[in-house]
Order: structure tokens, then C-alpha cells, then sequence
């Protein structure tokens, strides 16, 4: 009777959990295999910098070669080792991680070269000699957009390195390639092993356990969730092979935070604790990132370095057990450092302004939903180098001049105006701070540095303007309707009569400068101003002809960008191109010319900031600079010396410096003393080609009896040779000469 009860009792509770749990076992198998074939993991859109181009011939100081490698996270090392690279004096062994551009993957490579003088020479692939081109990895800049509050960087099985692959395995699962989800054998020599060193060392849930804990389950310990995982680590194991559950569980186990954002993957924690790629990382690194699987945090090297230290070396002593590394490797891994530095890899604070203008012009193109989670390349214009002396420049030049620390700010804009490639942008003087973006948002007003503008006007109307035009630098008084009338002055407070055209530019003349705009008018300069890009304002007033006009930096680098570029205006881009996570091209950002019409008359405005920079108000470049490198600019500076500003240019970059108060009080600044000395700083040692600028055909050369507007030979004294617009030289002879022997037709000046 007793029997029958209790067969009967065993029957129906196993009809009861066959009743229930079979519908539940069903629903879970059923769940996994759904949820893991629709898995869509998000990675923020990662913007990088331009890739640097390599080839015989590059000009390029060591020290910005050396700033680019680490940018790109290449490391001094042993250059057997993807990643790293060693130096010998100028001479340079470097191993290029692999790098999926939109024109296809350039694989690692490793590479010598020697930078002399300023160039690259020696370029060779060390399998096949000549390298011809070599683009050195991108930095990567940034994560931009988030939805979510995890990070990741997907990467493919094949592309992770063997060691770390074989090593997970060694220390978190080594029956992988053997059960079918669950080891109970491997549950056993846990606990053992755990009993014999009086902690846990080691986990008893598979890999595959463990990705389903990741993917589908909470992290609280009970029995009904470690019988869901157990039933969903079955199914994963029926459905799919084991190189893709090992592929997924090395790009979704948690390896720390940063900040609200969670690190999944060995692909974003190699990134955010070494700055290096993964494929780049030496074995105790990896053996650090495989022990803090068993807890982020618990192991934190920054945290808990003592902790991590010690898990990383056991870690190291179980490779050696499996023979994953030999002796050696194992002695040598073992006496080095953490060498982990969590805030060198805060890139996305250290270019946050340059990724702010990155987003605002990616928003004119795309909706924000489709720049998060989607995992989009962005491909960017920064020069990492540049960018540094950028930084350093305005930080240190502002330290020099400012009277109480930290009294000053400043921005800097720095661009290859030919393309209109923005190479640095700096918004703040300390550049990992985020906020306020003076380099795009700090709208001042210009001073002087709208005034060239004034005279491209005049000298697009050749009949009436040449650069030894006389201009009237005397006092004036404008009606200007509902106040009293303006009377401009002089920075000097003097009036110098009559002087020429290029000297009153040159000198930053304002009543010259006045007296010029009421001739040539307002509403053209305003006019001018819109169509090289830029939006004025409204209700023009005169004081506009001398930069009472509130512009940003980079609304004035986009004015001057035609100037430097030689009459071809193009807007200022800071992005390149944009891929998906595969590296195929969904959009490119085009270079879109447009000739400037009077080509002729901005050639002879570039005459004229170029002696503006010889002998004006810029003169102190002469001594500034270690070399005269033919640059051209114009200095700024405001009412009551708010704002100063100076905006130069060369035929390889185009800089604007803007410095001053954020609360727009007096400074005691002025272009000359304050923006200039930044701008030299940053110039001095960026790298230059030689070469003088083409001239527009239809100019010709006349000596001139400087700064008389008459003709003169080159014999005469004081004569000066000046480029005209063809047939706009003046009518008059100098009397040192002979007017009966006009001067030799219109021949060249270096024809003649």
C-alpha cells in the first residue's frame, strides 16, 4: 500500500513538472535560438582621424611622426609584435596594425623608414622592399552619439589573437570544443580548484553559460535563473557551431565602465585600458583582460592594481600550465607593469570640440537614430600632430601674455585651405574640457581682420583702384541716423594724411579704411561676406568697415579660406567620409570648388598681406618665426582691446587665432601682442613646402616711385617693382625719370 503511494506521489509530481516544465523548457529553447539568430548589437559611430600617408619624400618632423604613431595607439616596443615600433636615432622599424579603409583592408605590415631634414626617406616593407605608399591606422578620435549605455568594437573571430582565443579558453572553459553546453566535469575541478587555493580562481559555468547569463538573463544568482541558463546553453549549443558562440561571448562579456558606459568585448577593453587595437596587445595584457572576466570590477587595474596584478599573474601561470606560452614568455610577462592609463585614452574629451563640429555637420545629413547603434565609421580631417601644437600653442601663449592666470581664452582654427580640410580645432585652453566651444559659438567682433575685404572690393574695380591708390587718412565724422555721428580713430590716435592703398592696409589705417569703404559701400561688403559663406547680420552700420561685426573662428577661417587658396572657395569640412562597420562607403564629403571671380584682384590683396607681414602691423613675424616661410595675415583688434585676433596664411595652411574674456570685459590685448605671438608659435613648426604662388595671367609689373602712384625705373631711388591688374597701372612718370623713355611696354617685371 506504501509502495503504490509512493509511486503514485512520484508520478504525479513528475507528471506536474513535465506538465509545467515542459511548455517552459520548450518556450526557453525556443526563446534562445530566436533571440541569439536576432541578436543586433549596437556600436557607437566612431569617428577617426585622416590617416597619415607615408612615402618617400613626406615632409614630416620626427616629432610629429612620433605624435602620430601614438595617436594611432603604436607603442615603442619590440616591432615583431603588431603595434609597436623601435627607434634608432632618425631611423624608425614600425609594425602598422591592419586597417579597414573604404577603398579596402591594408593588412598589418611592418615597415622601416628614416626621417631627415624634415622628410621621410628609406621607405621598404620589410617582406618586399619598396613601400611606394603607406597610410598609417587613424586615430580614433571618439565615440559620437550613444544610445545606449554600452560600448563595443566587433570584431571578427579570425582577427582576435590566437593567444587570446586559446587563452579564454584555457582559464574560463577548457572542455569548450568538447561539451554540448554544460560540463559538469568542469563544475567539479572548479570547486576543487577553488577548495585547494581558498578562493575562487576559477568558474564552473562554460562559456557558453556565460553568454547566455550576458545576452538573455539577469545577473542575480538563484536557481531558477541557473536552470534557465542551463536549458538556453543547451539550445545555443544544438543551433549554432561553436566558432560562432565563441565569437559572440568574446564580443559581449563585461569588462568594466567607463563612466555610465559599459565595456563589452575584448575588442573596446583593449582600446579603453591600453589604447591599442587588439590585435596589438602583448600576452600580459591579454592575460589581464581574460582575469578580469571573472569580475571588472573586483580587478579594476586602476582600482585594485594589487588585485589585478595578482589575477593577471595567475592568469599568466595558467598559460604556461597549458603551454600556450613558453618559459620565457612567462618570466618576461610576469616582471612587467599594469602600463594601464585609463585617461590617455579619453580621446572623445581631449577633441571634444573638434567632435562637436563632427556632429553638427554629420546632423545636416543624417537623423540622429541612424548615427547611433549603427556602428558608422566616420572618417574625419583631423592631423592628430597638429592638433597637439595647437593645443600647446594657445594653452602656452596665453599664459605668456595674460596678466592674472587664467584671465584669458582663445580659440584656434587651423585648415589646408586649398581643400578646406580643418587639420586641428581648439575651443578652450585647456582642451579635455567640454562646454562652451569658443572655436565654433564664441561670436566676437572681428576688428581689423574684415578689412582686406574692404579692399578686395576696391581692387576688383581696376579703372578706380590700384594698390598705390591715394587714400585720405584724415579725421571723420558719418550721420548715422537715431545717434550721434561715428568718428573713427586711428589705434595710434594720429591721422596720417595722404598714404597708398597697400599702405593703409598694411598699417591697419582706420580712417583710411573708412574713407575706402564709403566709396566702394556697405551693402557689397555685406554682400561679399555671404557669398564666400558667411552670414553677416543685418542693419549694416558703418563701423562694419572696421570689424564691428560678430563673427566665430571659424566663420573668419571660412571668409579667409579663398584668399589662402588662391581664389577658389570651397566650405570647410571636418569630415571625409562616412562607412558602415564593414568599411563600405555610404557617403563622401567632396571638395565643392567655386572660382572666385576677381582672381586678378585678390592676388593683389595677397601682395598686400604680405607686406602687411614684412613691414605692418604683423611686421614681428620677421623675428618671430625661425624662417620666413611666406606667410601673408592680418592682425584684429577691437574697442577697449576686448578681442584680439590675427588670421595667417601660407600655401600649405591657413590659421585664425582669436583670444580675449569670456565675459567680454576690457583684456588689455591686441592682435599684435597677443594672437600673433600664438599663431608664430604654432607656425613655427609646422611643416612647409617652398615654392613661390602662382600669378593670375592678366598681371603685370611696374616699378613704382613707392609710395608715390607713378611710374618710375628700377634705378630710381627707393623704386619698388608692384603687380597691377593689365592696364590699370597709373599714367604719370616719377621725376627721376626720363618721360620721354616710358617704361618697357607690358613685359613682366622678371621678364624685364
Amino acid at each position: 500500500m506504501l509502495r503504490r503511494l509512493i509511486i503514485f506521489i512520484f508520478c504525479f509530481l513528475l507528471g506536474l513538472v513535465l506538465g509545467l516544465g515542459g511548455p517552459w523548457v520548450w518556450w526557453l529553447d525556443r526563446e534562445a535560438g530566436q533571440r541569439f539568430a536576432e541578436r543586433q548589437w549596437t556600436q557607437n559611430s566612431r569617428v577617426f582621424a585622416r590617416p597619415l600617408e607615408l612615402y618617400n619624400g613626406r615632409v614630416i618632423s620626427l616629432d610629429d611622426l612620433l605624435v602620430e604613431l601614438d595617436a594611432a595607439g603604436i607603442r615603442p616596443g619590440h616591432p615583431g609584435q603588431v603595434g609597436r615600433f623601435s627607434q634608432r636615432g632618425q631611423a624608425l622599424d614600425i609594425h602598422l596594425p591592419g586597417f579597414v579603409f573604404a577603398d579596402g583592408p591594408q593588412p598589418a605590415i611592418r615597415i622601416g623608414l628614416g626621417v631627415v631634414d624634415g622628410r621621410v626617406q628609406g621607405l621598404a616593407r620589410a617582406d618586399s622592399g619598396n613601400a611606394g605608399l603607406v597610410r598609417v591606422p587613424p586615430a580614433e578620435l571618439g565615440a559620437l552619439l550613444p544610445i545606449d549605455d554600452s560600448e563595443r568594437t566587433l570584431v571578427a573571430l579570425a582577427d582576435f589573437p590566437p593567444l587570446l582565443v586559446a587563452g579564454v579558453q584555457a582559464v574560463e572553459d577548457r572542455s569548450f570544443k568538447h561539451h554540448r553546453g554544460l560540463d559538469p566535469r568542469g563544475l567539479m575541478r572548479a570547486a576543487w580548484t577553488n577548495f585547494r587555493h581558498g578562493q575562487v580562481v576559477q568558474g564552473g559555468s562554460t562559456i557558453t553559460q556565460q553568454l547566455v547569463k550576458n545576452l538573455f538573463l539577469s545577473p542575480d544568482r538563484s536557481l531558477v535563473r541557473k536552470f534557465n541558463e542551463a536549458v538556453m546553453a543547451l539550445s545555443l549549443e544544438r543551433r549554432y557551431d561553436k566558432a560562432l558562440i565563441l565569437e559572440a561571448y568574446l564580443n559581449e562579456v563585461y569588462l568594466g565602465q567607463d563612466g555610465p558606459n559599459a565595456i563589452h568585448g575584448f575588442g573596446r577593453a583593449s582600446e579603453y585600458y591600453f589604447g591599442l587595437p587588439i590585435q596589438a596587445l602583448a600576452p600580459e595584457q591579454i592575460a589581464l583582460l581574460i582575469g578580469m572576466v571573472r569580475g571588472a570590477s573586483w580587478y579594476h587595474p586602476v582600482r585594485n592594481p594589487e588585485r589585478a596584478l595578482s589575477r593577471r599573474d595567475r592568469v599568466l601561470d595558467m598559460f604556461l600550465e597549458t603551454g600556450l606560452i613558453d618559459a620565457a614568455t612567462h618570466a618576461d610577462s610576469r616582471g612587467r607593469s599594469l602600463d594601464v592609463n585609463i585617461q590617455r585614452q579619453r580621446r572623445d574629451q581631449r577633441y571634444g570640440a573638434f567632435l562637436d563640429l563632427v556632429a553638427r555637420q554629420l546632423r545636416q545629413d543624417y537623423r540622429e537614430r541612424d548615427l547611433s547603434g549603427t556602428g558608422l565609421r566616420v572618417h574625419t580631417t583631423l592631423s592628430p600632430s597638429a592638433q597637439r601644437r595647437a593645443e600647446r600653442a594657445l594653452t602656452e601663449g596665453l599664459v605668456k601674455v595674460e596678466r592674472q592666470p587664467g584671465e584669458l581664452q582663445g580659440a584656434i582654427i587651423l585648415l589646408e585651405p586649398a581643400s578646406g580640410e580643418i587639420r586641428a580645432l581648439v575651443g578652450d585652453r585647456q582642451p579635455d574640457r567640454r562646454g562652451f566651444n569658443r572655436a565654433l559659438d564664441a561670436r566676437r567682433q572681428v576688428g581689423s581682420v574684415i578689412k582686406p575685404f574692404v579692399y578686395l572690393l576696391a581692387l576688383a574695380q581696376p579703372d578706380r583702384f590700384h594698390l598705390v591708390s591715394t587714400l585720405r587718412d584724415a579725421p571723420l565724422s558719418i550721420p548715422v541716423a537715431g545717434s550721434e555721428p561715428w568718428q573713427p580713430r586711428n589705434y595710434d590716435g594720429a591721422s596720417h594724411g595722404d598714404v597708398a592703398l597697400m599702405e593703409a592696409l598694411a598699417r591697419s589705417l582706420n580712417q583710411a579704411t573708412v574713407a575706402l569703404g564709403l566709396e566702394v559701400g556697405l551693402t557689397p561688403l555685406f554682400r561679399l561676406l555671404r557669398q564666400l559663406g558667411v552670414e553677416p547680420g543685418k542693419d549694416p552700420h558703418p563701423s562694419a568697415f572696421l570689424g564691428a561685426i560678430d563673427l566665430s573662428p571659424l566663420q573668419v577661417a571660412q571668409l579667409y579660406q579663398p584668399l589662402a587658396a588662391e581664389g577658389y572657395n570651397t566650405a570647410l569640412r571636418a569630415i571625409n567620409q562616412v562607412t558602415d562597420a564593414g568599411g563600405s562607403e555610404l557617403a563622401r564629403y567632396p571638395m565643392r570648388i567655386r572660382p572666385i571671380r576677381d582672381r586678378e584682384a585678390l592676388a593683389l590683396l595677397d601682395f598686400a598681406l604680405r607686406e602687411a607681414v614684412t613691414s605692418g602691423t604683423a611686421a614681428s613675424l620677421s623675428w618671430r618665426l625661425p624662417a620666413d616661410i611666406g606667410a601673408r595675415g592680418k592682425t584684429g583688434t577691437t574697442n577697449d582691446r576686448r578681442d584680439a585676433w590675427f588670421v595667417g596664411y601660407t600655401r600649405d595652411w591657413l590659421g585664425v587665432v582669436w583670444t580675449g574674456r569670456d565675459d567680454n570685459a576690457p583684456a588689455a590685448i591686441s592682435g599684435s601682442a597677443t594672437a600673433l605671438p600664438i599663431w608664430a608659435e604654432l607656425f613655427s613648426g609646422l611643416p612647409v613646402s617652398s615654392g613661390a604662388r602662382p600669378w593670375p595671367e592678366g598681371i603685370d609689373w611696374y616699378w613704382i616711385d613707392w609710395p608715390s602712384p607713378l611710374l618710375a625705373s628700377e634705378d630710381c631711388a627707393g623704386a619698388r617693382a608692384l603687380p597691377f591688374i593689365a592696364d590699370s597701372q597709373p599714367g604719370l612718370y616719377s621725376a627721376c625719370m626720363n618721360a620721354a623713355d616710358p617704361p618697357s611696354g607690358n613685359r613682366r617685371w622678371w621678364q624685364r
